[in-house]
């Protein structure tokens, strides 16, 4: 079958950084599913992944975490899905990703195909739909119930993004926060704004005193989905007291950062990384697949929307490049999808 994939890490700027290549079409078995592929996304861990695959490899290293298709078949132990079946799902970084004809998938983190989205829509939705939910509702314990969360609040850093575009949603839409959102560009603030935002801050000032221009004195929750280590003391500012932080970005080794300046507030720290089940296969693994079933029926009833923004058409290696230079380019607002016929 034709996918696209990786034989050496090389920068987005090498013609040669991705290739056409044809490789065996699996077979399900055991709880996998196999999907045939309809419409992939690209996040920023591709690029990442990419750069980190190695070098000569023989078997290439084939991307793609987000995915939107049809079940072609079942393995035999599969319970949750049948042949015919439209999905969704973001995947396991520890398998060969979805840039291909035909994909294999664990059908305890697959969830079913919005209904009202297109497979384009619906591809671009996974991935960050599920790290935006568990960063909020899982990992920072905020309540799903509006009026539990009366007067609070939640600063989004980098807030045009995929996971931003999202976590603005279901923030404002499903637990009733004000939401804080940054953005350094006004067509990307207008983005923010659009899907909820209550106020637009520019993350390339200092948070403190964009706070002070807004006129609020900090947020009891933040989701940074930027670099880290550059919003350290600017978060360590404006959290509240007893607040909770969630990063989803690695600190880099040469930039380490105090902790120490959290503990006067009492702040919990966590850290948000969506192929954690699917890597250490938890005991819990399947609540994936309920996390994007229920978010399917909000994209249905339209509580929320797609953040898909652009198309760069059929998927194949010279395409997939341009995607990842875009997403490299530190530009792109919402998500981005690749077709594949």
């Amino acid at each position: 079958m034709k996918a696209v994939g990786v034989h050496n890490s090389l920068p987005v700027t090498d013609a040669s950084a991705l290739e056409n290549v044809e490789i065996a079409k699996p077979s399900a078995s055991g709880r996998f599913l196999l999907v045939r592929v309809h419409a992939v996304s690209v996040n920023p861990v591709d690029t990442k992944i990419r750069m980190a695959a190695g070098s000569r490899l023989e078997q290439p290293r084939i991307l793609g975490w987000d995915c939107a298709g049809v079940v072609e078949s079942v393995g035999p132990e599969c319970i949750l899905f049948k042949a015919g079946d439209e999905v969704y799902y973001a995947g396991d970084v520890t398998r060969a990703g979805c840039n291909s004809e035909y994909h294999l998938i664990d059908e305890r983190i697959v969830g079913r195909k919005p209904a009202k989205l297109s497979f384009d829509d619906a591809a671009a939705m996974p991935l960050t739909t599920i790290t935006a939910w568990e960063a909020m509702f899982e990992r920072m314990n905020i309540s799903r119930d509006p009026t539990a969360n009366k007067g609070k609040s939640i600063l989004i850093i980098g807030a045009a993004g995929g996971v931003g575009s999202i976590a603005i949603q279901l923030a404002k839409k499903v637990a009733g926060l004000s939401v804080v959102a940054t953005a350094s560009r006004p067509e990307t603030e207008k983005w923010c704004r659009d899907l909820g935002a209550d106020q637009v801050i520019n993350h390339r000032e200092a948070l403190a005193e964009e706070f002070k221009r807004i006129g609020q004195n900090g947020v009891n929750y933040i989701l940074c989905l930027v670099g880290t280590a550059q919003h350290w003391h600017g978060m360590a500012d404006v959290i509240l007291p007893q607040g909770k932080l969630c990063l989803i970005v690695d600190t880099e080794s040469n930039q380490p950062v105090n902790i120490n300046l959290f503990k006067p507030k009492s702040v919990a720290i966590t850290w948000e990384f969506m192929f954690t089940r699917a890597r250490f296969q938890t005991a819990d693994i399947a609540e994936q697949g309920v996390l994007l079933n229920e978010a399917s029926g909000m994209f249905d009833s339209g509580v929320l929307r797609h953040t898909r923004t652009q198309h760069y058409g059929d998927l194949n290696a010279a395409n997939l490049l341009k995607a990842h230079a875009k997403l490299e380019s530190g530009t792109m607002i919402g998500k981005l999808v690749l077709s594949v016929s």
